[in-house]
């Protein structure tokens, strides 16, 4: 489809004290029992190092997801370094929000640093991976995280995306963070909590907040999403390609996909036990994303320090209409972000010729002027070269 990076959920044992679910179940993937293994439901590591290898191989680079700020209660260093871990006033240790099957981590400790990059820096030698997604990771000290990469980038020029979405996490060196706001203005705007002009304001102050190189992962699903509040067509209705499109285009964006929406499921993935995607033959959603990949690796107008401008128009109750350019390129995406039908104008007085119609790859007759029509949350992508 044009993926470039494989993202792999975390592929350490699981501790099994307090396991979420019961000890038969799988757990959550997020307790580490062992920083330094695979676990055993997933295969050994001479098994993890030919995947990673396989998939270098095929073109892909390939992260994992990496959990700093707790580890599993049982972890040994629970009973070798008690000093790596938070307690209390009572003495015992802390348990992360509702989190009873971890214990928080304690970042005051010169030795847990050290550890947990030795622990990092021995995926990247040892099957030569190419970063890591680091979870909850505004919750894991800026400092630690500034000492951490700058380590790790001795080695190797490792991608580094946070789940968090304070600024101060690029200053540390990360390269991308999510974007949960706009998860959610998303689903406001398509419950009718929000009005549009709302939306672009918060997309608006969202982007003053963030430095120019900034990389910002935008997304209509993904496992958390998933499995606490809901698909894509759960959450979004109709409007779930329009989201899509959005999270491909806007300003600084990489676009997740997560596992199985290339064949449009429908399905809440249970979190703590085994429950497989269906893949019931054939990729529904395959060719649309393809489409939208193709574009990204294209035109330069959507590389992530490309311009963005938003395009006035004689409709911005319910159109959402912006622009992307660098260098020659230039890429106009058209959202209609309501359930009825909307005409409008798109007053651009630079676009003089016939662009093109990226997902439909026909010529398109726009105009500075001319009056479009879009479908209930329906998406037009244009492109020229000047």
């Amino acid at each position: 489809m044009g993926v470039e990076v494989l993202w792999f959920m975390p592929i350490t044992p699981i501790g099994k004290k307090e396991r979420k679910m019961t000890e038969s179940e799988l757990g959550s993937y997020y307790a580490v029992m062992d920083y330094k293994a695979v676990n055993p439901e997933f295969g050994t590591m001479s098994d993890w190092k030919l995947l990673v290898k396989h998939a270098h191989a095929m073109g892909f680079k390939v992260i994992i997801d990496w959990v700093a700020n707790h580890s599993a209660v049982d972890n040994p260093w629970s009973k070798t370094h008690p000093n790596f871990y938070v307690h209390d006033k009572g003495g015992k240790f802390v348990s992360p929000y509702d989190w009873t099957d971890v214990y928080k981590l304690n970042y005051a400790d010169r030795e847990l640093r050290d550890s947990m990059i030795n622990a990092m820096m021995f995926w990247l030698k040892t099957s030569d991976i190419d970063g890591f997604r680091c979870d909850v990771a505004e919750d894991v000290p800026v400092d630690f995280w500034q000492e951490c990469i700058a380590t790790l980038r001795k080695k190797k020029n490792v991608f580094m995306l946070a789940e968090g979405e304070k600024p101060n996490l690029h200053e540390a060196g990360f390269d991308a963070t999510y974007t949960w706001d706009n998860m959610r203005y998303m689903q406001d705007l398509y419950s009718g909590k929000k009005t549009l002009a709302q939306y672009v304001a918060a997309l608006d102050s969202n982007i003053a907040k963030f430095p120019g190189n900034a990389y910002r992962m935008y997304f209509t699903a993904n496992h958390d999403e998933n499995s606490w509040n809901g698909t894509e067509f759960e959450k979004y209705g109709d409007a779930y390609k329009a989201f899509a499109v959005f999270s491909q285009t806007f300003y600084q964006s990489i676009p997740l996909i997560y596992s199985g929406q290339e064949a449009a499921n429908k399905k809440r993935l249970k979190f703590f036990v085994k429950d497989p995607i269906d893949w019931p033959g054939g990729y529904p959603m395959e060719s649309f994303y393809k489409t939208l990949l193709k574009m990204r690796k294209k035109s330069w107008a959507l590389d992530a320090d490309a311009g963005y401008k938003k395009l006035p128009t004689s409709n911005d109750n319910a159109i959402f209409a912006f622009i992307r350019a660098k260098a020659k390129d230039h890429i106009i995406v058209m959202l209609n972000y309501s359930n009825q039908t909307q005409k409008f104008d798109l007053n651009w007085p630079r676009l003089k010729i016939t662009p093109k119609n990226i997902v439909l790859g026909s010529q398109e007759k726009i105009t500075n002027g001319s009056e479009v029509e879009l479908k209930p949350w329906g998406y037009l992508v244009v492109e020229w070269v000047d």
